[in-house]
């Protein structure tokens, strides 16, 4: 990677990650350490000055070639993105970015499919839903974000699942994902929908006004909403984490809630490999900067308007469970989720579940 992006790793390890923000000490820093990088390869054999004359030579060539294209949606999955933005509009990454974040997960699906992006975040189920129309040609490079459902309530004797037998549960998206994964914890409490009174709104926004003005009511909500929620009626309180009950149900070693993951159409992957792979280091330094550093992320996501005001946003982080997860670890937390999907309803996930080359394996 570029010595700056570098630079941020190690200052990180240090706890000197203040340094690194953006502005004109971030410019400062990376000034100076690039001169510091100069000094020493002025001191060392001419063996290590070829070697730096050809990293450099590689990276002026990277900044010529066009931008790798990422699109997002506006909410959690752009969340660990931000830092990554925000080097790239100084210029200060390997690969050059042009980003585009959309409102809406029909319009990353009809960019993808038109080849108008190269990367995208997508909701877990979208993503499958593009590999199956695509016959294969989505692949999955690591999981952005995990499970953001909880459910809002004062009562304070909600404690599990259980527990909201006989009551009523405020929600949005009927026949989509957050309905699928609560039916499925309740499946596994031992509970089905005859035992509740589920309340179906159009709107997030819809139910977080209702908790406002009805502090008995119950809701299920995704961050921020939930912090919102909360901020608006200090009664209001997480008293189920949806991510924690999947887990305590899948057990050791189980799937987990997935809300978003990165995917790449498959001929870009394979004609340029080296940038794929340079993006998910990028991805990677990014969502740890977002997960590190909850004040200095709210920042860039209030500014780039995913979430309007930076406090909120920086008390919705923790739970919002930004991550990147690759690998075997992407597969087992990715695949788990999906089939429990499918069970619920095959046309969740594209009628089918994605083979083998679905994940991606660096």
């Amino acid at each position: 990677m570029k010595k700056s992006v570098a630079m941020f790793a190690v200052m990180a390890v240090a706890g000197l990650l203040a340094g690194c923000s953006g502005g004109q000490a971030a410019k400062e820093s990376s000034d100076a350490a690039q001169s510091a990088v100069v000094g020493e390869a002025s001191e060392s054999t001419s063996e290590t000055a070829s070697e730096e004359e050809t990293e450099e030579k590689t990276n002026a060539e990277s900044k010529g070639a066009e931008p790798l294209r990422v699109g997002s949606l506006k909410g959690p999955t752009s969340m660990g993105l931000v830092y990554l933005m925000d080097q790239a509009q100084q210029g200060e990454t390997d690969n050059p970015y042009e980003f585009t974040m959309v409102t809406a997960a029909d319009e990353l699906l009809a960019k993808m499919t038109a080849k108008e992006l190269d990367i995208a975040l997508l909701p877990a189920n979208v993503a499958s839903v593009l590999y199956n129309k695509t016959q294969g040609d989505i692949v999955v490079v690591d999981i952005n974000t995990l499970g953001v459902l909880d459910i809002v309530a004062s009562d304070d004797s909600i404690q599990s699942i259980a527990d909201l037998k006989g009551k009523t549960v405020y929600m949005t998206g009927k026949g989509t994902t957050p309905d699928y994964v609560f039916h499925y914890l309740l499946s596994e409490n031992g509970m089905t929908e005859e035992d509740l009174t589920l309340e179906f709104k159009s709107e997030p926004t819809e139910v977080a006004a209702l908790l406002k003005e009805q502090p008995e009511a119950i809701g299920l909500l995704p961050q921020p909403f939930v912090t919102v929620v909360c901020a608006q009626n200090e009664q209001m309180k997480i008293v189920l984490d949806l991510t924690k009950e999947w887990e305590k149900v899948q057990g050791d070693g189980g799937s987990r809630m997935v809300t978003g993951v990165t995917v790449v159409r498959r001929p870009y992957l394979e004609e340029h490999p080296e940038r794929v792979s340079g993006f998910l280091t990028d991805h990677q330094v990014s969502a740890e900067f977002t997960v590190s550093q909850p004040e200095k992320a709210a920042e860039l996501i209030a500014g780039l308007g995913i979430i309007e005001k930076a406090p909120i946003a920086q008390k919705a982080l923790p739970y919002c469970n930004i991550t990147c997860l690759s690998g075997e670890e992407m597969k087992t937390a990715l695949s788990g989720y999906l089939q429990v999907l499918f069970e619920q309803n095959p046309a969740s996930v594209g009628g089918a579940l994605p083979e083998e080359d679905f994940y991606y394996f660096p």
